[in-house]
């Protein structure tokens, strides 16, 4: 199992996570609860993932954090 990548994250990747951030008004105490999380090196699977928080989904596929999602929103579904 892969763990998330925090560096050298794709441009486009990145600039849409900081998008999404500000549209979604996602608070600092949630990113803060992110970091902590992301600072565990947690291993995730290879297709897609996500991760509850409150008042905050992360999603993923691999090692790569995809868009934030609303907490009233369910997560792309695994096929």
């Amino acid at each position: 199992m892969p763990e998330i990548r925090r560096h050298k994250l794709p441009k486009p990747l990145l600039v849409q996570l900081l998008t999404r951030m500000r549209q979604r008004n996602i608070s600092h105490e949630q990113i803060i609860l992110l970091a902590r999380w992301l600072d565990t090196e947690p291993e995730v699977p290879d297709g897609k993932w996500f991760k509850k928080f409150s008042g905050l989904t992360v999603c993923g596929e691999g090692e790569l954090v995809k868009p934030f999602c609303n907490p009233d929103k369910l997560p792309p579904a695994k096929n």
